[in-house]
């Protein structure tokens, strides 16, 4: 296992993600803090692109738990069918939006504690809503994070937790906020699994990674 950088070198790797993509975003699409919870959960083993295939159809015509709801379980399978686990995720849709209706006044709540008691909503799906529509430093940890945080010294852990701890502990806070949009995107299009495009990496010299590629 990597060692977690230091410090400067935090600030150095950030700094220069930062000045590669200033306003990083997630690629889920959505239109409300709703969509975007629907459509993270719709995520989970499953391709943003193949989310956003199935909810372009959706979202124009059930955009709120109420509407959802009206929609029913099969109207939405019908519009899910090709994402993975797609039955289990409509059940969990139907059910979080009758919460939302019944507990939450009709709308998304704002703790980590509210979201990850709706069916369906993990830690991590909770995060991305708690970022990305309200605009709090949470980190969403997904393969991608565990990955390149381990393989490169960024945020060192043995689990999700832990590397969700390490990037809160050791991110310069003024980074925080799209520390995850940053290291999600580097795991997805350069630190690859299988092939990591090293000759494209902006933190090669700082990665720790031994076999890197030429």
């Amino acid at each position: 296992m990597a060692r977690q950088f230091e410090y400067a070198q935090m600030q150095d790797a950030f700094r220069r993600f930062q000045a590669a993509e200033p306003h990083p975003k997630g690629e889920l699409e959505h239109t409300n803090a709703f969509t975007l919870l629907v459509a993270v959960a719709l995520s989970a083993q499953a391709t943003d692109a193949g989310v956003n295939k199935a909810t372009r159809s959706l979202f124009p015509i059930a955009d709120t738990p109420a509407k959802m709801l009206a929609l029913g379980e099969e109207g939405l399978v019908e519009y899910v069918k090709t994402i993975g686990l797609y039955r289990q995720k409509a059940k969990n849709v139907i059910k979080l939006s009758q919460i939302l209706v019944d507990k939450f006044d009709g709308t998304v709540p704002s703790s980590r504690a509210a979201l990850t008691s709706l069916p369906g909503v993990g830690r991590k799906t909770a995060n991305v809503v708690l970022n990305i529509w309200f605009h709090y430093p949470a980190q969403a940890v997904d393969t991608h994070i565990f990955r390149v945080g381990n393989r490169t010294g960024l945020a060192v852990g043995r689990d999700v937790d832990a590397v969700e701890r390490a990037i809160e502990d050791n991110v310069p806070v003024e980074f925080q906020q799209n520390a995850h949009h940053w290291l999600i995107l580097h795991g997805r299009y350069i630190c690859t699994a299988r092939k990591p495009r090293c000759v494209d990496c902006l933190i090669r010299d700082l990665c720790q990674y031994e076999e890197k590629t030429a």
